[in-house]
């Protein structure tokens, strides 16, 4: 027999047993029967602790104290956020025709608008050319307030 004809017949017998259920006896089974899961779950009884029945107990005053403490502990307040940097008027025009040229062409389809030729150039030109823009702007220099140190270098 070939060892072709071998993988096949097992395949075959994989794919025959498919459906069959498994039955195995204890000896076969990869796990201890301590964690074999019964048929029925057990029920189990959960009491309260005894510290939760004297919270019941306590007065509603001296529970408000011990919220009000709570409260002040751990409660994280993060710093305002620092004001957005000022954009020079070609930043702006950048912007502008970057989100303008397609939002002219997305109310004109959704108006029904009739679009000439230069109105099309012109939106797509000013998308093209906000984009060019504000790559061109960017730089790829490290900001001015880094210092000297660019970091680790290896």
């Amino acid at each position: 027999m070939t060892p072709q004809s071998d993988e096949d017949e097992v395949w075959r017998q994989i794919v025959a047993s498919f459906n069959d259920t498994a039955e195995r006896d204890s000896a076969d089974q990869p796990w201890p029967d301590s964690e074999n899961v019964p048929a029925e779950p057990t029920r189990r009884v959960v009491k309260p602790s005894e510290e939760l029945e004297e919270d019941l107990d306590e007065p509603e005053d001296k529970q408000d104290d011990d919220e009000e403490e709570e409260e002040g502990e751990g409660h994280f307040v993060p710093p305002p956020p620092p004001p957005l940097p000022k954009l020079d008027l070609p930043a702006k025009l950048a912007w502008v025709a970057l989100f303008g040229g397609p939002a002219y062409l997305l109310v004109a389809a959704m108006a029904s608008w009739q679009m000439d030729g230069w109105a099309l150039f012109t939106a797509v030109a000013a998308f093209i050319g906000g984009f060019v823009a504000l790559v061109v702007r960017m730089g790829d220099g490290p900001p001015n307030d880094s210092g000297w140190d660019d970091g680790a270098v290896l």
